[in-house]
């Protein structure tokens, strides 16, 4: 496996940064829980891992937290306790958590950190509405806060933003590999902020708007978050043709076997390589997806997908580099911010 550039490598400290929010927030988000109907509450406790289908507890595999973490960041980065971006903490998590209950019956997905996903151990229909409830108790998060209409309306602004990129993302699946038709990775960027990036920018954003933050230093954070999402989803096509399955969980060539439109595919094809034509009869096919992974290699894939994720990376640090930012929780911010895109590739 060839390692990932420096750029993209985290700093040691991200991890302790992760820990430290998460325990500022899950009382929170526990409490957020424990107010919705039971038999949602339960499904929503287990879609973080914190108990098995008929409420016994468990420990099993949950998300990093990145985004609830990067709202106590941006609310310390804005002068203001931690504590201060935990509401906003609690509704981002919701949202999040809301929109992977929703995706995962969108695109058939059974599995999600190796258990059964939402819609598989509880069905379709009860899904639906445990998705339904927890963007409500997001809202009602937000809305009880000082402030709260403002961060509301941002939310909502954001989560616009993310069912427009879900939209092209499922528009994509339909379109051909070649042509004039074909998906150019403009649209593809596009896409990649709406769907990841417009939540993760949300989250910095509203940490520091309940924090107090200037408006210049709320849109700065959002900006870095959306640059961030592209980075973090480019990078993370790549590792779904050649990331290390013992580190991904994926299946090596997994995207190319499910035939995804990803960043570094649309980038050979758009390259006028004179492979192209054989390699888009290999993604038609689902055929030798280790060839295919050549072509798109040779084609300068690969390549041109890590440059753009540097690109967007460099585009985060011109974002927070034009605001004033607390020092200590600037150096934070920073550090979860390349942890997003650390991978060994």
């Amino acid at each position: 496996m060839t390692a990932l550039p420096s750029v993209l490598r985290a700093p040691a400290d991200a991890p302790h940064v992760l820990d430290r929010c998460r325990a500022l927030v899950r009382p929170a988000l526990t409490e957020a829980v424990g107010r919705m109907h039971p038999w949602v509450g339960e499904m929503a406790a287990y879609s973080f891992g914190w108990c098995e289908v008929g409420g016994r507890p468990a420990a099993a595999p949950a998300g990093k937290g990145v985004r609830q973490a990067l709202a106590v960041l941006g609310a310390e980065a804005a002068g203001a306790p931690g504590r201060a971006g935990v509401p906003a903490a609690v509704a981002v998590e919701l949202v999040h958590t809301f929109s992977l209950l929703h995706d995962d019956i969108m695109d058939g997905d059974a599995a999600r950190r190796r258990r059964p996903t939402v819609w598989k151990a509880y069905g379709t229909g009860p899904a639906v509405l445990a998705g339904d409830a927890l963007f409500a108790l997001a809202v009602e998060t937000l809305a009880a806060e000082p402030g709260g209409a403002q961060a509301v309306r941002a939310l909502s602004a954001a989560l616009g933003d993310l069912v427009h990129g879900q939209a092209d993302d499922l528009l994509f699946a339909a379109r051909p590999w070649t042509g004039p038709r074909r998906v150019r990775p403009q649209e593809y960027r596009t896409m990649a902020e709406h769907k990841t990036g417009a939540l993760l920018g949300s989250a910095a954003a509203l940490g520091a708007l309940l924090g107090g933050a200037a408006p210049p230093v709320v849109a700065a954070l959002d900006r870095a978050g959306r640059h961030l999402g592209i980075a973090f989803q480019i990078v993370d096509d790549v590792l779904g043709i050649w990331g290390d399955p013992a580190v991904t969980g994926k299946p090596v060539h997994g995207d190319l076997r499910e035939r995804k439109k990803t960043y570094p595919v649309l980038a050979a094809l758009d390259s006028g390589d004179r492979a192209v034509r054989r390699l888009a009869t290999l993604l038609d096919d689902g055929e030798d997806p280790e060839e295919a992974a050549a072509l798109i290699e040779a084609a300068g894939g690969r390549s041109a997908a890590m440059a753009e994720a540097r690109r967007h990376l460099s585009a985060v640090d011109v974002a927070l580099a034009g605001v004033v930012l607390e020092t200590g929780a600037a150096h934070d911010l920073r550090a979860l911010l390349e942890y997003l895109v650390r991978r060994d590739v």
